[in-house]
């Protein structure tokens, strides 16, 4: 009798350990689930893993960004993407940059809907951006526009005379390294330089009137590079409509018959943050109490600024 009641005993031991890892199991696969259902929320780009609609935000200065464009080509790869939002809030860039992505997002428009939302600025190499996509909102107030290509040098003889610093170079033709900081600009020089300008810009015009489906010269002011405010932009067919991010969303589910209510993630570029970069880049956050992301961004306007050389397409308010 006593071992009867033993191996009761130990049934019911047994019995309660079976029942409590079946709790435990029932749990973890409660918060799976739970997990699973917020990823649209809580969970980023490729880490995704329900049906989202991605969003891709084009801001600071547009250069010819590898990072970017490898973002852009996974997007067009991930079977989770049911379509793109471009967050577009940027002065411009380079032109080779914009001409860069504007080429990634046509290849990606080629396998999913792309939609441009634009913020404060969508001028210039950001404009060209917009250009890629299937249809571009703005706001009532956005700029956009500025049309067109400069090519900045700087050039300073007079200070070097001051200095008493004289710089001696053998060049191969009267041509090559012009414009020269270190040599008086002559005629030739600007007349190069000009026609690269020209050339460029009638690109540039050509892609306008090529995606928008419109005369350029039927557009006030378009060639001369203007800018213009998002309802005036409408009005002259440059962009679609005035609406936000909600009515993108509403046209993709509307025009594009992608699936309504899905969440809309951000997909980002992998952060410059190894290296000895990425140490001092952790280092100055952690001292200033602000994200190696933060710090990263900052320092890159300032890095990105530095590398524009060549021709570019960019708009800011304090262009003489």
């Amino acid at each position: 009798m006593v071992l009867d009641a033993e191996a009761v005993i130990d049934r019911r031991r047994l019995k309660r350990r079976v029942t409590a890892w079946r709790i435990a199991a029932i749990m973890l696969a409660l918060l799976f689930l739970g997990a699973l259902a917020l990823s649209n929320d809580k969970m980023s780009g490729p880490g995704a893993l329900l049906p989202h609609v991605a969003r891709l935000s084009v801001s600071g200065i547009i250069t010819d960004d590898r990072k970017m464009k490898d973002v852009i080509e996974k997007l067009g790869k991930s079977e989770q993407v049911k379509a793109v939002i471009l967050d577009i809030n940027s002065p411009g860039g380079t032109t080779t940059g914009g001409e860069a992505m504007y080429d990634a997002i046509r290849r990606l428009a080629e396998k999913k809907p792309v939609v441009a939302v634009c913020g404060t600025l969508a001028t210039s190499a950001a404009y060209i951006v917009a250009l890629a996509s299937d249809r571009i909102f703005v706001y009532g107030n956005t700029i956009t526009g500025s049309v067109g290509v400069i090519y900045q040098w700087v050039e300073v003889t007079d200070l070097m005379k001051t200095l008493g610093v004289k710089v001696e170079e053998s060049r191969s033709g009267d041509l090559k390294a012009i414009p020269n900081p270190f040599i008086p600009t002559d005629e030739k020089a600007r007349a190069l330089t000009n026609e690269m300008v020209q050339e460029a810009k009638v690109w540039f015009v050509d892609l306008v009137a090529e995606r928008r489906k419109l005369d350029p010269n039927s557009v006030p002011g378009l060639t001369e590079g203007r800018i213009y405010s998002g309802r005036q932009a409408v009005d002259l067919k440059l962009v679609d409509a005035i609406g936000d991010e909600r009515a993108a969303k509403e046209w993709l589910e509307k025009e594009k018959k992608v699936t309504s209510g899905l969440s809309v993630i951000e997909w980002k570029p992998e952060a410059e943050t190894s290296g000895l970069f990425g140490w001092a880049v952790q280092s100055v956050g952690s001292s200033l109490g602000a994200s190696s992301e933060i710090i990263a961004a900052m320092v890159g306007q300032i890095t990105d600024r530095l590398k524009l050389d060549g021709l570019i397409s960019l708009w800011h308010p304090t262009s003489s």
